[in-house]
Order: structure tokens, then sequence, then C-alpha cells
């Protein structure tokens, strides 16, 4: 066992070595450029792009004509929503979310209603993170353009029911885009069955490099159109304008192919060691609750508040098992989780919470060593601050 141990999946994953050995060539050798297309090396490059945008295609049950290459989730999050928005001006300006979307979508959401007055409304979620569905179909009005919906939570791990969202919005007339950054690779991806019509993901989530990503566009039924919110160059037929990141597409594909062809078994191997780490914590710790479901979430995905411990002290202890305290981007900008304080937790508890992402490679002697190691730290935590209390109380009566 190599330590340190890497249990923050949710936040990226390592670069898996099939993926790496697929993208090395367009690096050096197959270096062109997608967009040249007078000599070999543009048409070798647009060769792998486009036998990339096929993988991701499929994957998803879409057409690769309906796949726009970006630089990851966040950008294709924003082309999407304001994409829409600006499509769409004369019909409407109304846009539907719920308070547990990840910051690229709400962030993105409340530049619009601030800046573009749209109207905005952000759905509750229940104390697991899910949806009412009633409560989606009773926010649509006729001034409604859009539905922003993830399919699994990146903190809690909690699955929406978007299909049956899809049908919502498919018969109000509303598009759906879904955020799929945690959830393609990892579970079943169908946009036809799901009613999608727009879809976000991106290569770092499931083994594949950083910097790459792509937004799916329903191109029939109906064919969604969008305003790009990048000039220059007309790549990717005009949407999304930017000389194409081809050793990163050619990742992608391959992250993604190897993803779905292992899918079934690895959900069942990484569901397994999830619920050892679990049952491990759960033992020896008393004052331990899960956030999300048990039940319907992400198979790698454990969020737990302990008690009495604050979390960021927890996880600095860790130094030999990378956990957080929640989301990367909630940790950049440096705010409490708004996923945890959706779904009712207390705010002591909120700052008592720490994420397990469990991987492709992570192993059993891992997680048991994991879960020792936070019990002993949780232990050590929990001996020491009665101590000191007790000193500033001391200091507080000698000032």
């Amino acid at each position: 066992m190599k330590l340190p141990i890497y249990l923050d999946h949710h936040s990226t994953t390592p670069v898996d070595s099939r993926v790496l050995d697929a993208m090395f060539p367009y690096f050096r050798d197959e270096f062109g450029n997608a967009a040249s297309r007078t000599h070999v090396f543009g048409w070798k490059a647009e060769a792998a792009v486009e036998a990339a945008r096929e993988r991701v295609a499929v994957a998803i049950h879409g057409s690769p004509v309906e796949i726009v290459f970006t630089s990851g989730a966040t950008e294709s999050n924003n082309l999407a929503i304001k994409g829409v928005v600006d499509a769409n001006a004369a019909k409407g300006n109304h846009v539907v979310t719920a308070a547990t979307e990840h910051p690229s979508v709400l962030d993105v959401c409340r530049r619009l209603e601030r800046e573009r007055k749209i109207e905005l409304t952000v759905l509750p979620v229940d104390s697991m993170g899910r949806i009412e569905l009633a409560a989606v179909r009773a926010a649509i009005g006729p001034r409604t353009v859009l539905v922003t919906l993830m399919l699994a939570n990146n903190e809690i791990g909690t699955i929406h029911p978007i299909a049956e969202v899809g049908r919502i919005t498919k018969a109000a007339g509303v598009l759906l885009h879904c955020d799929a950054t945690q959830a393609v690779g990892k579970i079943p991806v169908d946009v036809q069955a799901m009613g999608i019509d727009l879809l976000s993901l991106t290569a770092h989530k499931l083994y594949g490099p950083k910097g790459i990503g792509a937004l799916w566009l329903r191109r029939k039924n109906p064919r969604v159109r969008i305003a790009p919110q990048i000039d220059g160059g007309g790549h990717e037929r005009g949407l999304r304008s930017g000389t194409l990141n081809v050793p990163g597409i050619v990742g992608f594909g391959r992250a993604v192919e190897i993803a779905i062809e292992g899918m079934d078994e690895e959900r069942r191997r990484v569901r397994g060691l999830r619920d050892r780490l679990h049952r491990a914590l759960a033992s020896a710790i008393e004052g331990m609750t899960l956030n999300g479901s048990p039940d319907d979430g992400l198979d790698g995905n454990l969020n737990v508040s302990v008690a009495g411990v604050q979390a960021e002290s927890l996880v600095i202890r860790l130094k030999d098992v990378a956990v957080s305290t929640g989301s990367a981007c909630a940790s950049a900008s440096g705010g409490p989780s708004h996923v945890l304080r959706a779904i009712g937790v207390a705010d002591d508890l909120v700052h008592a919470s720490i994420r397990f992402g469990i991987g492709r490679f992570n192993t059993e002697e891992e997680i048991d060593y994991a879960a020792k190691r936070v019990v002993e730290e949780v232990q050590l935590l929990r001996e020491t601050a009665p101590c000191s209390d007790e000193a500033d109380a001391r200091s507080s009566r000698r000032s």
C-alpha cells in the first residue's frame, strides 16, 4: 500500500494509464491543429477528434454532431444556461433550478438574475437532497425557458429523478439542462430516455485529463438553439470558438469508453468499498451521521458529520489520507457547504462534515487504513477539545 491514500474522487480523478497511452502521440507525433484542413497533420488531428466525439456521444446515447467540446463542465454549464437565455429572450426569461446545484450553475443563474433581470426560481430539497416533482411542475410558467438540474450531486451523491423531470419539461415545452458531471461513467445516462435537451460533462471526473469537457445539444425534437458565448474562429459549428485541445479530446474519448465498458463491475466494487468504510466508521465513532441517501446515491460517495469535531482540523491531521470537507469549488471560495445547509444540516454539523470519494483504484487495504486513521484522529480531537476549552476559560479568568 502506498501513502498518501486518495479518497477525493468527486474533486478529480487520476488519469487512467490507458487514457494517457492514447493521448501521448497527440502531444508530439500527431500534433496537428484539427482545424488545419490543407495537410495530413490537420487531417489526422481532425480524425482523432471525430473518433472521440463519437465515443462521448455513444456514452450518453446521443449523436456525434450534437457534441460541442469545451474546456470543462463549468464552461459547459455557462454555455448551456447563458446560451439558452440569450437565444430565447423573445419567448421568456424565467429559469428554474435547485438549491443544491453546483456553483457553476447557481452562480451563473444569480448573475443572470442580477445583470440581465431574468426571473429565477430556486427549488428547495428534502433532507436527502431530493427535489419534489410537484414543485418542478408548479414552478414552470408561460415565461419559463429552462429548467437546469444536476443528475448526481457532487457532495452528498443524491441522484435526481431526471427522467421524470424530463417528462414534465417536455409536456410544458420547456428545455431541460442537466449537469451530469458526476454521473457520466458512474451510472447509466441516456439523454433520449431521460428527456434531456442539454447535458454537461467533463473528462477529469472519469479518469481522463483536466481541461476538457463537452456540452451535448439536442438536434431534433426539439432542435436546441443557443447563443455562443465565445467568438472568434467559428470552431465547433460556431458554438464554441477556440483551437481544439486534441490530446485532451482523445483522452476524453478513451476515458469515456473505458468507463462505460467496465461500469457495472466498477459500481459493484466501489459500492462495496464505500459500505466497508461506512461500517468501520459507524461502529467506532459515536455521534456520526450520514448526509444524503445511503441507497439512492452515487456508489462511491460517503458524506458524514462527526459531532464535536471541526472537519477542517480533522482533514489537516489526516496527512496520509486525502479527503475533503465538501466541494472543491466551495473550498476554493472558502464558504461552508450550501448543499448541507439546503438539506437542513445544523450549522455545527455542517462544519463537522467530511466527504469521501472512493474510486477505481482504491483497495480494501486502503479503505481499512483510512478508517483506522479517521477513527484515531477523531478520538484525539475529541480528547483534546475539553482541555482547550478549559485552558481558554483559565485565560479568560486571568484577563
